[in-house]
């Protein structure tokens, strides 16, 4: 069985930092690709970042590039979203998700995603 869990999300002021994480289980690690998305009530689920499964390369929204950090401990399978400077439209609850495949598909393509992670920036 699949099992995605985030953990990390918070409260934080605006200019501040939180690291998510995602713990994965039930498949094949080197064999799909994983990444973040999050979605804002009221809203569409955004692409966040997502890391190609062969290569490790990384893909980012403009909305987080240059604050947003994803990496990858591949002994823990466990993913991470480092962000900084976070602003308040930041705000959503995050999930982590997975695909099986080489490339970062569209947001609603994901295989599998976790319960999610509220992350609330105050202005």
């Amino acid at each position: 069985e699949v099992q995605l869990v985030e953990s990390g999300g918070g409260l934080v002021q605006a200019g501040g930092s939180l690291t998510l994480s995602c713990a994965a289980s039930g498949f094949i690690w080197d064999d799909y690709v994983i990444g973040w998305f999050r979605q804002a009530p009221g809203k569409e689920r955004e692409g966040v970042s997502c890391t190609k499964s062969r290569d490790g390369s990384t893909i980012y929204a403009d909305s987080v590039k240059g604050r947003f950090t994803i990496s990858k401990d591949n002994a823990k399978k466990t993913l991470l979203l480092q962000m900084n400077s976070l602003k308040p439209e930041d705000t959503a609850v995050y999930y982590c998700a997975a695909e099986y495949g080489i490339l970062c598909p569209d947001v609603d393509e994901y295989d599998y995603s976790g319960q999610g992670t509220q992350v609330t920036v105050s202005s």
